[in-house]
């Protein structure tokens, strides 16, 4: 499970609020690394920053040459992600990028600026579909302008295609409202249009794994279509089949990656993965994941694939996504404890004690620094990742955690100015923040990745939340590490582990910043009178739903209204810290036991409705903050150096002008699959 849209939100804020606090209080200090620029550039609801890799100069020359070739892996299968998102998303970026580059009309108009505003977005979201909210994108110039622009650069758009910009159709890439269809609904290009959830459900009830204890995870990597005698079938997506052109590029870069790794353990990782793009077995794909986890030494590690499956209504097929990392050692070190530590934290849960791992395996956690990402981890990255997803291999084999410490770094030094002031109920929740809210996001990550996602059991006989909790499985998941997290965030133990010098001050402030977040900021990314619809913003909501609600009766958590402002000041920590242990109690039974209805309840009573009225003030009270609600990074550009031979000598970073001109380079070198898929 990738820490993206819990990190992009909660972290996020979190981070840029106690950096704002804090440039207010201090001035910043001249340093060499202030000369670095982090922001590229704002537009609409986004702002793109930079990255540096610290620390590049200091690998030899093989390990730059083994990262540069997983990067180059990564980017090649870029434009899987891009269909993957829509169907017609190919189509529609070449002739966005065609208009861009060779329209030689004016170009101060207001209509052309939103051109270019409306393309930005198209770059930045992988497709017309919001990469958060997956609304469809709404051009802010007319239908006959677009048509004037077509024209004028002789750019060919089917008229139906145009259509779909300016209409209703598709609005939704991800629709997790029932009474509109969960396929019928989604514009996501997994499934056939007219194909039902009845029949995907029924199609993959007669596959079977040889070993029950062991399933495969059926859909991953693969379309479902309908044949031409109108039954369901798969279009696998491998080397040979669908998005062949782009595999067959990834599998040539990770052959060279193959060439240069660290040691054996990683060489033959890197095999399997080839023979998994190779062959789309899913026998493979789980062989591969094992072989991972176990590749545990070296410095660099990287995520490959198709993974996450927020994407898929219905929770199966995975998206492609690649992430080169270079490990942070200091960091590291000092997360090490939390993993070490795993066990106890599992045994002191609040869980029943049949939802309890007797043996938490492997969990291994590390900071890292990234060098590279693509597909679903970019331009909108996580911060924090937990892999491998099958729930069997993380009980038999543990799981990788990490978190992206330059990411994090990135986003904190460009952070904004006042929105911790503003939101914020006392001098006291301001204080806690500039003192302890840094270390709190750090460990909240840790917990919620390497113990959070690690904890807990599914009781035998009961399916994969997939199969029972459905399209509720993601929200109730990521809700359920989080909960892990802050039941222990607020715990002596952390003192005693040598984590921070005040736990119950630590806890405070991360409690604060949670309900906060929760029950108000988080907000401020949509529009007046949506529902919310993604995963992550659904969880951080019925978690802080839940406790406030059950806490009214011991007024564990106010809510204020000072000078016609809305505020929520927690009044009894300690009580706070038990409803959280309720909550995960409840959350883990219904996932050990399949408890669909549960589920549904929970989500549905306490994370999708938004308090309208808290809502609109939360809008105008932001009004004052420039800093864009969405943020996402152009990555590191490797380049390298060789000598009269063609040898490659030395690998220099450099990093993109602007955003433009990566996406343009990204059409320009790593456009490998059709238009039409």
């Amino acid at each position: 499970m990738k820490l993206l849209k819990f990190a992009s939100v909660f972290l996020t804020i979190s981070i840029s609020i106690i950096a704002n606090a804090q440039e207010m209080k201090t001035a910043p200090k001249a340093t060499k690394e202030a000369a670095f620029d982090y922001v590229v550039e704002q537009f609409a609801d986004i702002r793109v920053l930079r990255y540096q890799i610290p620390g590049w100069d200091n690998l030899t020359l093989k390990e730059k040459k083994f990262v540069y070739y997983l990067t180059q892996a990564g980017t090649a299968g870029r434009d899987i992600m891009w269909d993957q998102h829509y169907k017609y998303n190919l189509k529609i970026r070449k002739a966005l990028e065609q208009i861009y580059l060779t329209y030689k009309g004016d170009k101060n108009t207001a209509d052309w600026k939103n051109f270019e505003i409306y393309l930005k977005r198209v770059w930045f979201s992988n497709g017309i579909h919001h990469h958060y909210s997956s609304d469809k994108i709404k051009p802010a110039f007319s239908k006959d302008y677009f048509a004037s622009l077509l024209k004028a650069t002789k750019t060919n758009l089917e008229p139906t295609i145009v259509a779909i910009l300016f209409n209703e159709e598709d609005a939704k890439k991800v629709n997790l409202e029932e009474s509109k269809g969960l396929l019928a609904g989604s514009a996501i290009n997994f499934y056939d249009k007219g194909i039902s959830v009845q029949e995907v459900e029924d199609f993959y009830a007669k596959m079977t794994s040889p070993d029950p204890n062991k399933p495969y995870s059926y859909g991953l990597n693969s379309k479902v279509i309908r044949n031409t005698e109108g039954q369901l079938e798969e279009k696998v997506w491998k080397s040979g089949g669908m998005y062949g052109a782009a595999i067959d590029k990834i599998i040539f870069w990770l052959e060279k990656a193959q060439g240069v790794a660290e040691n054996k353990k990683q060489a033959d990782a890197l095999g399997i993965l080839i023979d998994f793009y190779k062959t789309g077995s899913l026998k493979t794909w789980d062989e591969y994941n094992i072989a991972w986890l176990q590749a545990t030494d070296g410095n660099i590690d990287y995520i490959s694939g198709f993974i996450e499956v927020y994407n898929d209504p219905l929770g199966y097929r995975g998206s492609y996504e690649g992430v080169v990392q270079i490990k942070d050692f200091d960091m590291s070190a000092k997360m090490e404890v939390v993993s070490k530590n795993a066990q106890w934290f599992e045994d002191n849960s609040p869980l029943q004690p049949e939802h309890k791992k007797k043996n938490v395996v492997g969990v291994s956690y590390k900071t890292v620094i990234v060098a590279g990402e693509s597909g679903d981890s970019s331009p909108s990255t996580p911060i924090g990742v937990n892999l491998p997803n099958a729930d069997w291999i993380r009980s038999a084999y543990g799981s990788k955690s990490v978190s992206l410490g330059n990411i994090i770094d990135s986003y904190a030094k460009s952070a904004g100015k006042g929105k911790l002031i503003e939101f914020a109920n006392d001098e006291e929740e301001m204080a806690l923040a500039q003192k302890y809210g840094e270390i709190g996001d750090k460990l909240h990550t840790a917990l919620h990745e390497v113990v959070g996602h690690a904890s807990g059991q599914i009781n035998p006989g009961v399916g994969t939340t997939k199969e029972t909790l459905k399209s509720y499985a993601s929200t109730l998941e990521e809700g359920r590490a989080d909960l892990v997290g802050l039941y222990y965030l607020y715990n002596p133990k952390l003192q005693e582990l040598g984590l921070v010098d005040d736990w119950k001050k630590v806890g405070m402030e991360s409690y604060d910043s949670y309900i906060r977040n929760g029950l108000m900021t988080q907000l401020v990314r949509l529009e007046l009178g949506a529902n919310i619809e993604e995963a992550h913003m659904r969880n951080r909501q019925w978690v802080s739903g839940w406790v406030f609600e059950h806490g009214i009766k011991d007024n564990v958590i106010e809510k204020i209204t000072r000078n016609g402002k809305i505020y929520f000041n927690i009044t009894d920590y300690d009580k706070l810290h038990e409803l959280f242990g309720q909550l995960l109690k409840e959350v883990q039974r219904i996932k050990s036991e399949g408890d669909y209805n549960a589920g549904k309840s929970l989500v549905e009573n306490y994370g999708v409705k938004v308090d309208q009225k808290l809502h609109a003030e939360v809008l105008e009270r932001n009004k004052q903050f420039t800093t864009a609600p969405y943020n996402g990074f152009v990555n590191p550009v490797l380049v390298p150096i060789v000598d009269g031979k063609g040898n490659i000598i030395d690998i220099k970073v450099t990093q993109p002008k602007s955003f433009s001109e990566q996406m343009l380079d990204y059409s320009k070198n790593f456009s490998f699959l059709p238009l039409e898929n």
